[in-house]
């Protein structure tokens, strides 16, 4: 026990013996030799009961804001003075922004694993979030010469129409040389940019030239097509990430499916990482109405359930495809419908991945993501570290990849 600590309840031990232990019962055995206090007694009671909670109150606050507060004052000075010292000392010239970026960097590695820092604004995890941004639509990386090459091509996109593929290497943004260019250094670039221009790349070591402009990039995350099987008209719908645009082309896509009147739905989501909650939420009520829970989100305090904020719940029968990577908003719609729906899991135990994320954005344009809470499913089963477990487990084929087994076994559970 600290001396502070000794000292207070020593205080208070004497403050107590100086006015006497007393208790007062709700029926006297003896009514006639009750004690009685005359009015200015009770007065002088209450005066110094008053006085005791005042004590007992500022010695405890003194204690834990004074202590907490010198502790914290300590470490920020700790930290001050070795920030000082680097940016005093370094032989050579020292970013301040991305220094403290990756001080706080730094300090979420000590925490869980999906507390971390995730880079700038326009990082491709906030991009794949959004569903949208400005660019050409291509996607870029460097490989071992430096060279900027070309691993996407966005469908209907600016580089699309011009014409280019992946495996092409730009070479040239209008007059400036990419060689040896950054990815970042790239980007910047082309946001420049206004209206068209010429870039050129290189196609099997032939240099070509091609038009191109920056406009409003649309990801797509849905994809949907139409099965018929053994007389059946199955839907099948994909999903590779909750975006913020997710549920527009899910909503969309799947009305058209309906139209033919389906005997079933198949709804894919593997290898889909999570994303944003309430797209998660969205696509659930589709499917159910608000008289279903959907999941429960757990704190330090307390816990809270969450509703459907449908209108009707689906007749056809549904199956969800899984595998290890179907994590966060994924296991979130996969246990709600699976608890709450009836439908039937296929493929591998998600990947377990129970745990809340905040996005806080830095000065420097820079953002990390906190950890502030645990979801639960809509039963309440934890999911973190533990997962979805599927009604029918199926591993992948990895000896034929062009035989979807998982697929396969969805179609015959919906045919039957």
């Amino acid at each position: 026990m600290k001396k502070s600590e000794m000292n207070t309840k020593n205080r208070l031990k004497q403050l107590s013996k100086s006015l006497g232990d007393f208790e007062i019962e709700k029926k006297p055995k003896d009514t006639k030799k009750r004690a009685t206090f005359k009015t200015s007694e009770v007065v002088i009671l209450l005066l110094l009961i008053s006085m005791v909670g005042l004590v007992m109150g500022s010695l405890i606050t003194y204690n834990i804001v004074y202590g907490n507060a010198k502790r914290v004052d300590d470490e920020l000075q700790s930290f001050v003075k070795n920030y000082e010292y680097i940016v005093n000392n370094y032989y050579g010239k020292v970013d301040k922004s991305e220094l403290v970026d990756s001080a706080i960097a730094g300090m979420l590695t000590t925490l869980d694993k999906n507390s971390a820092y995730v880079g700038s604004v326009d990082s491709d995890f906030n991009i794949y979030l959004e569903g949208t941004y400005d660019g050409a639509g291509i996607q870029v990386y460097n490989n071992e010469k430096n060279d900027i090459v070309v691993y996407k091509v966005i469908d209907d996109s600016p580089a699309s129409k011009a014409g280019l593929k992946v495996g092409d290497i730009i070479v040239k943004v209008k007059d400036k040389s990419t060689v040896n260019m950054k990815i970042s250094e790239f980007s910047s670039l082309i946001k420049k940019e206004r209206g068209s221009f010429e870039i050129t790349f290189k196609r099997n070591a032939k240099e070509m030239k091609a038009k191109i402009s920056i406009e409003k990039i649309e990801l797509k995350s849905v994809t949907s097509k139409l099965i018929k099987r053994d007389n059946k008209k199955l839907g099948y719908i994909k999903t590779t990430i909750f975006a913020n645009n997710t549920y527009k082309q899910f909503e969309k896509q799947l009305k058209e499916l309906e139209k033919s009147n389906l005997d079933g739905l198949i709804i894919d989501l593997r290898e889909n990482s999570g994303g944003h909650l309430m797209s998660a939420e969205n696509i659930l009520a589709l499917f159910l109405d608000s008289k279903h829970p959907i999941y429960q989100i757990q704190t330090k305090n307390k816990i809270e359930k969450f509703y459907s904020k449908g209108k009707e719940t689906k007749s056809y029968k549904i199956t969800v495809l899984v595998d290890g990577s179907s994590a966060s908003a994924s296991e979130i719609v996969t246990s709600a419908l699976k608890e709450q729906y009836g439908a039937t899991v296929i493929g591998e135990k998600t990947f377990g991945k129970g745990t809340v994320q905040e996005l806080q954005t830095l000065p420097s344009g820079g953002q990390y993501k906190l950890t502030t809470k645990t979801w639960l499913t809509s039963k309440g089963k934890k999911i973190d570290g533990e997962g979805v477990k599927p009604n029918i487990e199926v591993k992948t084929n990895a000896e034929d990849l062009n035989n979807d087994n998982h697929l396969e076994k969805a179609i015959e559970v919906l045919s039957r």
